[in-house]
């Protein structure tokens, strides 16, 4: 055999050989870079629903949670409350929460705008420029209690309607929300899915 003669079986091999390499190679540099294009764990939780725990939470008393990247009030009204919020006619902009019904989910009272009276689900931003409100509870004011956005003075009742004469237009927000059991909420799934 000549110096000139091709061992074809050998180049073949070699070919073969080196182009599964680079394959394997080639998946090794693919598998993360496609990984990566998935959304973090921390951003798969933002958009997951959140379940809260009613148990411990007294008359008067608030949970902050976040949905969404959302700050969510829980806040559980006393009887005195949720009478007065039926009573209350003067000086809402939206007391049956019908101008703007995308506020909250359908299955919702209009008045108290919760599944239940005694426990209230909002959203936690001012509809006015999107600050969050503080939470007063029912006699640390005179107007009942509520929320109040310092940024601009919008004043919100135990309901999240919003008051007459202060900036924000609309009631704070009802997430979809729904009971897993008698003390356990979850937020972000709608009551008539669960």
């Amino acid at each position: 055999m000549s110096n000139d003669a091709v061992d074809n079986g050998k180049r073949r091999f070699l070919t073969i050989a080196t182009s599964v390499v680079g394959a394997v190679g080639a998946g090794f540099v693919a598998v993360p870079f496609v990984g990566s294009w998935n959304p973090s764990a921390k951003a798969q939780a933002a958009g997951a629903p959140v379940e809260v725990a009613l148990d411990k939470l007294e008359e008067g008393q608030m949970i902050k949670v976040e949905w969404r990247g959302k700050p969510v009030f829980v806040v559980k009204r006393s009887q005195g409350v949720i009478e007065a919020l039926q009573d209350k006619k003067d000086g809402l902009k939206d007391i049956d929460s019908t101008k703007y019904p995308k506020q909250q989910p359908e299955y919702v009272d209009k008045i108290n705008r919760s599944i239940r009276p005694d426990i209230s689900v909002l959203v936690g931003i001012c509809t006015h420029l999107g600050c969050v409100p503080q939470y007063l509870k029912e006699g640390e004011v005179d107007w009942g209690g509520g929320f109040f956005c310092p940024c601009h003075g919008s004043r919100f009742d135990l309901a999240g309607r919003v008051h007459t004469g202060v900036p924000a237009a609309k009631n704070l927000e009802v997430p979809p929300y729904s009971y897993l059991s008698d003390e356990r909420i979850i937020i972000g799934v709608d009551q008539e899915v669960a």
